[in-house]
C-alpha cells in the first residue's frame, strides 16, 4: 500500500515536470486543449497536460523577410528586377496560427506578388526617382491582407533594381546630355554676365578718354611680364598724317 502511494506520487510528480513549459518574454503560446483554441499563454512557466493539451510558441520580435528578385515590366513596358527588404511583427498569435498555415511564407508571396503589380503602374523614371512613394504604397497594401492574419507590416524598403544592359546605356546617355546641357546653360550665364560687365566698363570709359590710355598702360604692363613676348602698338592714323604734314 505504501509502495503504491510512493508509485502514484512520483507519477504525479514526473507528470506534472513534464508538463511544465516555458515561454520566453518576446513569445507568446497559444494553447489547444483536446484539438480546440483554448487561450494564449503569457510569459513564464506555464503547464501544458500530456496527450489532452498542446501548444505553439509564436516569436512577437520584429522580422526581417528578404523578398527576392522579381521581373518587373514597367508601365512603359521596361523589363526590369527588383528586390526589397520587408519588416513585419505578430500582434495577434492566436491569429497568426489559426488563419493562415504558415504566415512566414504567406507573407513572403504576398509582398513578391504586390511589388510585381506596384512596380506595374509606374513608368520607369517614376520608379527611379520615386522609391518612397513605391514603398509606402507596398507597405500599405501588404498590412491592409495581412491583417486578418494578426500581422502589422512596419516597413518595406525596395533595395536594388536592376536594368537590361541596354537600358543602362541609354540612361548614362541621357545623363551625359542633360550634364552637357546643364554646362552650356552655365556657359552662357557667364558669358551673358561677362557682356554686362564689358558694357558698364565701356560706358564709363566713354565719358573720359583718358581710362582708355590708362588701360592700354595697364595691359601692356601685364604683357611685358612675359618675357618671350611682342608687343605691338597701335598708332593712330591722325599721328601719321600729323608728322606727315611737319616734312612738308
Amino acid at each position: 500500500m505504501v509502495f503504491s502511494i510512493y508509485y502514484l506520487g512520483g507519477a504525479l510528480a514526473l507528470l506534472l515536470v513534464s508538463s511544465i513549459r516555458q515561454v520566453n518574454e518576446y513569445q507568446r503560446g497559444v494553447k489547444f486543449t483536446l484539438g480546440k483554441y483554448s487561450g494564449i499563454m503569457s510569459p513564464g512557466w506555464r503547464l501544458v497536460i500530456p496527450v489532452f493539451q498542446s501548444y505553439q510558441k509564436i516569436d512577437l520580435r520584429v522580422k526581417t523577410v528578404d523578398v527576392p528578385g522579381q521581373d518587373c515590366v514597367s508601365k512603359d513596358n521596361i523589363s526590369l528586377k527588383v528586390n526589397a527588404v520587408l519588416y513585419y511583427k505578430v500582434n495577434k498569435p492566436d491569429k497568426a496560427v489559426l488563419e493562415v498555415e504558415d504566415f512566414d511564407f504567406a507573407v513572403s508571396q504576398l509582398a513578391q506578388t504586390t511589388m510585381r503589380n506596384i512596380i506595374g503602374e509606374f513608368e520607369l523614371d517614376d520608379i527611379l526617382s520615386k522609391r518612397e512613394t513605391i514603398n509606402t504604397k507596398i507597405q500599405s497594401i501588404v498590412d491592409k491582407e495581412t491583417d486578418v492574419w494578426g500581422i502589422k507590416v512596419t516597413n518595406i524598403e525596395v533595395k536594388d533594381i536592376e536594368l537590361p544592359e541596354n537600358m543602362k546605356r541609354a540612361l548614362a546617355a541621357q545623363a551625359e546630355a542633360e550634364r552637357d546641357r546643364r554646362a552650356k546653360i552655365t556657359s552662357a550665364s557667364g558669358e551673358k554676365e561677362a557682356a554686362k560687365s564689358f558694357l558698364e566698363a565701356a560706358q564709363l570709359m566713354s565719358k573720359n578718354p583718358s581710362t582708355l590710355q590708362l588701360r592700354l598702360l595697364h595691359t601692356l604692363q601685364e604683357i611685358s611680364a612675359e618675357k618671350n613676348s611682342t608687343i605691338i602698338l597701335p598708332i593712330p592714323i591722325e599721328l601719321m598724317e600729323f608728322f606727315g604734314n611737319r616734312k612738308k
